[in-house]
């Protein structure tokens, strides 16, 4: 089966009961996000894969390798390559899950597994143009199992996420949209459609070179940690690029400073990257013939 375009989703008391807008009613504007490194630090798929394992649904070995992957996400960034081979890994192995068992893992675990890795910067934007009237939707090539309740608690009004076929309340393997390139930027352009959005006047945020259809679709395109080609194309096209590195732990009342633990956490993950990195490049130096060099 060949997934086709995402489906967006909205919950907000303000949204529209009709098809695009109304005769004489101006269009409103929008503020489409990205998830991982955009909003939340990491993989959000991986950021679960915790409680997917207490709950029986991972070996210790996929978690193991998980966890690694995460790291390299991390340094790295998310490549076309790489993230097409993590789809089809995923869809193998969660055939057969039950999807109400998904739903109740991410409902129970969602506060304590995403607060703690969420850049305050992008909560103070999303407020920001909530405040100026935007709507928010986060768009995401992650499930919708993860990201629609994700987006509700963080005060969005709808999402856009990847949905998997779903038979006799299992996951057959195979998908029915997923949000992934030219499929978010379709999403959007669908959902703007749908609640009279003006796109020519909406803002879009993204970390990756993957989402440039996405931000082609907007009129305010704005990188954010930027992988190396992203970083590129906003310099030559001169779109702003913004830096979110402080994490705060989102609370209904507002957000905070993370907790020791958690920052003793993040700093662990820190010192493993700079680790890799270290045995990366004294592996480089021993196939050069550096003197000195770790062996490979």
């Amino acid at each position: 089966m060949t997934p086709g375009p995402a489906g967006g989703r909205a919950w907000a008391v303000s949204a529209p009961t009709g098809r695009g807008r109304l005769p004489g009613v101006p269009p409103r504007t929008a503020a489409f996000f990205d998830l991982d490194k955009t909003v939340i630090a990491k993989a959000s798929v991986m950021a679960f894969s915790r409680p997917f394992y207490r709950e029986g649904l991972l070996t210790r070995r996929i978690l193991a390798r998980g966890l690694w992957g995460q790291l390299i996400f991390l340094r790295f960034g998310a490549r076309a390559k790489t993230l097409e081979r993590l789809r089809l890994r995923m869809l193998r192995l969660t055939q057969g899950w039950e999807q109400e068992t998904v739903r109740r893992i991410v409902a129970e675990t969602l506060i304590q597994v995403v607060s703690p890795i969420t850049y305050k910067e992008a909560v103070e934007l999303i407020a920001e143009h909530k405040k100026e009237g935007r709507r928010v939707y986060i768009v995401s090539a992650a499930p919708e199992e993860i990201v629609e309740p994700l987006a509700r608690y963080l005060g969005a009004e709808g999402a856009i996420a990847t949905q998997a076929a779903v038979t006799a309340g299992r996951y057959t393997g195979q998908l029915l949209s997923y949000a992934f390139g030219p499929q978010k930027a379709e999403a959007i352009r669908q959902t703007a459609e749908r609640d009279g959005l003006d796109l020519n006047e909406s803002w879009a945020y993204s970390d990756s070179a993957t989402d440039l259809p996405m931000l082609e679709a907007v009129g305010h395109p704005v990188a954010v940690n930027p992988d190396r080609a992203l970083r590129r194309i906003a310099q030559m096209r001169g779109w702003p690029v913004l830096r979110f590195s402080e994490l705060a732990v989102v609370t209904p009342t507002g957000h905070r400073p993370p907790r020791a633990g958690v920052a003793s956490a993040v700093g662990t993950a820190v010192l493993v990257t700079l680790i890799f990195g270290f045995v990366a490049l004294a592996r480089r130096k021993a196939r050069a013939g550096v003197p000195g060099a770790a062996e490979g």
